[in-house]
């Protein structure tokens, strides 16, 4: 199976305070957007489909040109939502390949995981990056709040990497109003999902905190 990465990338900057959408702030020097691309391209997948908003195709492309980013990719313009985005980016990939999809602002992932996600799915039909909590956590209802097992929930990362198929018909059979990720469409339906191991440091940058967090992991890199 050829091996597709699917790296989404629709962030507005709001949560980041910054009129600059996330994606396309700097990190060491190039926008966060070009580091995650560089990542899966050296793991040797076969396309890299990078979703963007329509009005912020140009600015990417000016960016591409302004840095001397020459990495193959091919743009694809994302929906209204993230699930549509998905979709969009779905439609260009070869049904008979391995797809994971990626968050644009994760530059942090591993070769490791990219890898074991590709054989895990090769294998299972899927692989979703996770972590265990390290936190107390406490569960919050109408009756007040009490503390819950933390050893019973992980974090769930990207990448989420599938067989393309079978990704695709999930998003064709399904709504997108309740799902905040891949894994769950694919779950709602009727597979089984498959967790492998993530990494503390593969963070999503979204907010000016985990910029600083960003900043301090590549100073010691």
């Amino acid at each position: 199976m050829k091996k597709t990465a699917l790296i989404v990338a629709g962030g507005n900057g709001s949560r980041m305070e910054s009129d600059l959408p996330k994606q396309f702030i700097l990190l060491a020097g190039k926008p966060i957007l070009m580091h995650t691309i560089e990542a899966f391209n050296n793991c040797n997948v076969s396309n890299i489909i990078v979703v963007l908003p329509p009005n912020q195709i140009e600015f990417w492309k000016e960016l591409c040109t302004e840095f001397s980013f020459n990495l193959a990719h091919e743009i694809v313009a994302g929906g209204a939502s993230r699930f549509e985005s998905v979709q969009n980016g779905l439609v260009r990939c070869n049904e008979e390949d391995l797809v994971a999809i990626h968050d644009g602002v994760r530059p942090f992932i591993t070769a490791e995981i990219i890898n074991n996600s590709f054989d895990v799915a090769a294998q299972k039909g899927n692989a979703v990056a996770a972590v265990r909590l390290k936190d107390s956590i406490r569960k919050v209802d109408l009756l007040g709040n009490k503390n819950v097992n933390r050893d019973a929930y992980f974090l769930i990362q990207t990448p989420q990497t599938f067989k393309c198929n079978i990704i695709k018909d999930a998003y064709q059979a399904q709504d997108h109003i309740n799902f905040t990720d891949d894994a769950s469409v694919l779950e709602a339906n009727g597979h089984a999902i498959n967790l492998i191991p993530g990494d503390y440091k593969n963070i999503k940058i979204t907010t000016p905190e985990d910029l600083l967090v960003a900043e301090a992991f590549y100073k010691h890199q």
